[in-house]
Formats: structure tokens, C-alpha cells, sequence
């Protein structure tokens, strides 16, 4: 049996911030809204209904994470998902969830046929 080799604090802590970029709702859906294609703020603030100054925050997080690109034309900054990987890690996520969902479901309507009788 091959042995596991340990992983560094480094990596853990890298690993980790990935992750936290993706902890916050209002990233998660600024990312399905790029997900059609690149976007500029203003666009992302009207879809989000948000201000431009959070919207902003959120996209520099991404944008040092890896995950978003940037361009800028005339005075418009426009994003777009550098990293597309990152709809296989969501789509993961939402499969997993919906499954514990429907197990969830399924219990309760077991239950709920059971107590009729």
C-alpha cells in the first residue's frame, strides 16, 4: 500500500482560500451570470441589482484568484471566467446537493405514506 505523503501548510492554506473565493453567494452569482460570456461592471451591477462598489469587491477577489479575466476598453472594465474548470467544481457541488435533496424527499414522503396508515 503506497503511502500519502503529508501536504504542506502552504498548499493547505492555498487550498483553502480557493475554496473561500467560492463561499460567498453574491461570487457564485456573478460567475453564473459570466458563465453566458464576458460582461462588463455595469452590466453585472444591473443583473445583480447590487452596487457597483460590491460588485467591484467581488470581482477583484476572483480576479486575484485566478478564476476571472479582465479588459478594459475605453474606460468599461469587462470580466470573463479565465478558469472554466470552475463550472465542473460548481456543477459537482449542485449534483451532490441535489442528490442529498432528493434522498431527503424520499424520506419524507416515506414517512408521510406511512403515517396514513
Amino acid at each position: 500500500m503506497d503511502s500519502v505523503e503529508p501536504v504542506s501548510v502552504e498548499v493547505v492554506q492555498q487550498v483553502a482560500e480557493y475554496f473561500s473565493v467560492l463561499s460567498e453567494p453574491m461570487r457564485l452569482r456573478i460567475l453564473n451570470l459570466l458563465r453566458e460570456g464576458e460582461k462588463c461592471v455595469q452590466e453585472l451591477v444591473e443583473a445583480t441589482q447590487t452596487s457597483q462598489a460590491n460588485v467591484s469587491k467581488h470581482l477583484k477577489v476572483m480576479l486575484q484568484a485566478g478564476i476571472l479575466s479582465r479588459r478594459t476598453e475605453g474606460t468599461s472594465a469587462y470580466y470573463s471566467v479565465a478558469d472554466e474548470l470552475i463550472f465542473d467544481l460548481c456543477g459537482l457541488v449542485c449534483d451532490r446537493l441535489a442528490c442529498r435533496i432528493e434522498a431527503q424527499a424520499k424520506h419524507f414522503r416515506d414517512f408521510s405514506l406511512a403515517s396514513r396508515t
